[in-house]
C-alpha cells in the first residue's frame, strides 16, 4: 500500500514543504516558490471574503492548489530546464573561448610550435586534433541539445523533456573532459614542460580543466536532479 502525503494545513508550511523537496539553481527556485506564495495567499484571501476563518482558508487554498508531490514534478521540470540552459551556455561560449584564448596566449607569450626542444611523435598529432576537434564538436552538440530543448519544450511532457536532455548534456560535457584529459595526459608523456609553455598558458590550462570539471558536476546535478521528478 501506499503510504498517504500529510498535507500541511497553513501556507508556510506547505512552502517550507516544497522548497525543501525541490532542488535547482537559487534565483529560480526563489522565483517558483515566490509564484506560488502569491498563488496561495490569492486563494486564501478568495476565501477569506467567502467567509471563511483565516485558519480553514489557508487550508482550503493549500488543497487546492494541490499536494506538494505532484507540485513539486511540475516545478522541479522547470528547475531542470534552467540549470541545463545554464550548464550548456557554459559549455557552447566556456569551450571555444578557452581553446582561443590558450592559442592567443601562446602565440604571445611563447611563439610558434618550431621553438619547442623536443621532438613531436606522430601519434601526438591525432590526440592534438582529436583534442581541437572536440572544441568545436562539443559546443555543437551543446547548441543542438539547446534548440531540441527549445523545439520540444512545446510538445513534449516536461519531465520527459529535463531527462533526455541532461543524458545529453553529460555526454557532451564528459566528451569534452576525455578531449582535455587526453591532451594533458599525452602531453606529459612526450613533454610535460609543453604544458607551461608560458604562465599565462599554464594558468589558461588550469581554468580550462577546471571549466571541465565543472561543466561535469554541472551536468550530473543536472541529471542527479532528474531523481527528484517524481513519476
Amino acid at each position: 500500500m501506499g503510504v498517504t502525503e500529510v498535507v500541511p494545513r497553513d501556507i508556510e508550511g506547505y512552502l517550507t514543504e516544497l522548497d525543501r523537496t525541490l532542488s535547482g539553481p537559487a534565483s529560480a527556485k526563489a522565483d517558483l516558490l515566490a509564484e506560488a506564495r502569491d498563488g496561495l495567499h490569492d486563494a486564501a484571501e478568495a476565501y477569506r471574503d467567502g467567509g471563511w476563518e483565516a485558519t480553514e482558508a489557508e487550508h482550503r487554498a493549500v488543497a487546492e492548489f494541490g499536494p506538494v508531490r505532484v507540485v513539486a514534478r511540475e516545478y522541479q521540470a522547470e528547475l531542470g530546464m534552467q540549470r541545463g540552459i545554464r550548464t550548456l551556455w557554459q559549455l557552447i561560449i566556456g569551450v571555444p573561448l578557452m581553446q582561443l584564448a590558450w592559442d592567443m596566449a601562446r602565440i604571445l607569450t611563447f611563439g610558434d610550435w618550431t621553438k619547442l626542444d623536443t621532438p613531436t611523435p606522430s601519434w601526438y598529432g591525432f590526440v592534438a586534433h582529436f583534442t581541437h576537434g572536440a572544441v568545436f564538436v562539443v559546443p555543437v552538440l551543446g547548441l543542438g541539445v539547446l534548440a531540441g530543448m527549445r523545439w520540444h519544450s512545446r510538445k513534449m511532457d516536461g519531465s520527459r523533456l529535463v531527462r533526455m536532455s541532461a543524458r545529453l548534456i553529460v555526454v557532451a560535457v564528459e566528451f569534452n573532459m576525455l578531449s582535455v584529459a587526453l591532451l594533458i595526459a599525452a602531453t606529459g608523456i612526450v613533454d610535460a614542460s609543453r604544458l607551461f609553455l608560458s604562465v599565462p598558458c599554464g594558468l589558461l590550462m588550469l581554468a580550462w580543466v577546471v571549466l571541465s570539471v565543472r561543466l561535469v558536476v554541472l551536468a550530473r546535478r543536472s541529471w542527479g536532479g532528474c531523481a527528484t521528478i517524481v513519476a
